[in-house]
């Protein structure tokens, strides 16, 4: 964070000193809400959750050297404390004054910082992994780290920013309509991207017009100096175009976009494509697996354009990353030519479909396609059906063996029996050992293993597992 005095914090959140004695000292440490993460000097908001309270563990962040603890009561801690109504909006109002502070001086010196966020159903993670990759190569870049995408890490991550930072990066997430504007009132970008209206999350929203609804908010409120790049290829996304006062740049596959992509051919070493921007036209190969990261890369050129970069250089930049993050289509090779791609770090029913394809895409190559396959999490009344969509697509993509894992999942293997003259070729199993068990003892010589499930199905390790499955 920028050096700050104690003095400005608590104005700045609104808050109470106690235990401080000296008002005017400057901290200048990271924010943090994980107590582990206190480093010297740090600043630590003892955050309460629904499993336990951040106000518990200002002793540890103390010991861990913490110059401050922002909290909602006074404690018996000899450690300097900011009192504030509430550690939540204290850490958003902390992190907008940080940003406002920074893009001033910025603005003054004639080096602006460049704000870019990116909401979506589906790709976030990979867009802004992207535009750390192009940004990086053009000067001082933060961008969230994992999925740091809500009311706590979207903020944490903006107080990374300091004076020498020329691009931000704001990756938001929502799990309700009214989170992504909260997250855009604090960041003010210069560049509002809209990835995909789906179904991820749906569970909460209960049906795709709140999601929409949500995701809309990236735009609505940009002002007419600032850029919103939306996909042309989602029509919720698309129509958004109406419901902002922001200049509006499209990208997508088809002839309407700004920035498109024609003539893609996926392979496992990755996505081939002619990209046309402004009139030029430029080769790309994408190494990240996955012919849907493609749109995440148009997205992710778009917005860069929107700022300056000229298009060949993100280009150059995207062309050089390999994986867009662990867990996320993640080539990896295990004993006797089997090829694993680990991709259980999240799922929906998109993005399920997505590697579905590029599992039968690389399979049609001679290698026998093996899909294991956990629960689809948050879809709420929509679960039955959509997991059932998922077992009959395995059948008519061709792909040739599918492990099924958990009774969350079962109706993908159900549909799959039904969809079908199968006779073994779909198994149902308990959990990810009872798996691991069956697919140690079915995977042949070079066959292409897809893993894919929510987080909370577990099988990401799994998908590690067998990697390093003994010959």
């Amino acid at each position: 964070m920028i050096g700050l005095s104690l003095q400005d914090i608590a104005t700045a959140i609104d808050g109470r000193l106690a235990k401080v004695p000296d008002a005017t000292a400057i901290v200048s440490g990271a924010v943090e809400t994980d107590s582990r993460r206190v480093q010297h000097g740090g600043v630590f908001f003892a955050l309460p959750g629904e499993v336990t309270d951040g106000h518990l563990f200002v002793g540890q962040a103390f010991e861990a050297g913490a110059a401050v603890a922002v909290v909602e009561r006074e404690l018996d801690v000899a450690i300097p404390q900011i009192v504030v109504a509430s550690c939540l909006m204290a850490l958003s109002a902390l992190a907008k004054e940080v940003l406002d502070r920074v893009r001033s001086a910025c603005q003054a010196n004639g080096s602006p910082i460049h704000v870019v966020a990116v909401t979506g159903s589906n790709g976030k993670t990979t867009t802004k992994n992207m535009l750390r990759g192009i940004f990086e190569a053009e000067g001082a870049t933060v961008a969230p780290r994992g999925s740091f995408n809500n009311e706590v890490g979207a903020p944490i991550s903006i107080l990374e920013v300091d004076y020498d930072t020329r691009f931000l990066v704001v990756e938001m997430g929502a799990d309700s309509v009214g989170d992504v504007r909260k997250l855009v009132s604090i960041s003010r970008p210069d560049v509002g991207i809209v990835l995909t209206v789906g179904m991820a999350h749906i569970g909460k929203f209960g049906d795709q017009d709140a999601i929409a609804r949500a995701k809309s908010e990236m735009v609505t409120d940009l002002p007419e100096s600032a850029i919103a790049v939306l996909n042309a290829d989602d029509w919720r996304v698309a129509a958004m175009a109406e419901q902002t006062r922001a200049r509006v740049q499209r990208f997508g596959l088809g002839a309407g976009a700004d920035v498109r992509a024609e003539d893609l051919e996926a392979t496992a070493s990755g996505t081939h494509f002619t990209l046309t921007a402004g009139g030029k036209s430029f080769p790309v190969t994408l190494r990240i697996l996955g012919e849907h990261h493609v749109s995440n890369a148009l997205a992710a050129i778009t917005a860069a354009r929107a700022v300056g970069v000229p298009v060949e250089r993100s280009v150059a930049a995207l062309e050089r990353i390999t994986l867009a993050e662990r867990w996320r289509m993640q080539l990896m090779d295990g004993a006797n030519g089997i090829t694993i791609i680990n991709d259980a770090y999240n799922a929906s029913p998109e993005s399920v479909v997505a590697a579905l394809k590029t599992l039968a895409q690389l399979g049609r190559g001679g290698r026998r396609s093996v899909a294991v396959l956990g629960a689809m999490a948050e879809l709420g009344d929509f679960a039955d059906e959509e997991h059932d969509r998922i077992g009959r697509l395995v059948v008519r993509l061709n792909i040739e063996k599918l492990i099924v894992v958990g009774h969350a999942a079962r109706h993908i293997h159900n549909a799959a029996g039904l969809e079908g003259s199968w006779d073994g070729e779909s198994v149902l199993v308990a959990d990810v050992e009872d798996a691991y068990d069956v697919l140690r003892e079915e995977l042949r010589d070079g066959d292409i293993v897809l893993v894919k499930s929510s987080h909370s199905a577990g099988l990401r390790l799994l998908g590690d597992r067998l990697a390093g499955l003994d010959s």
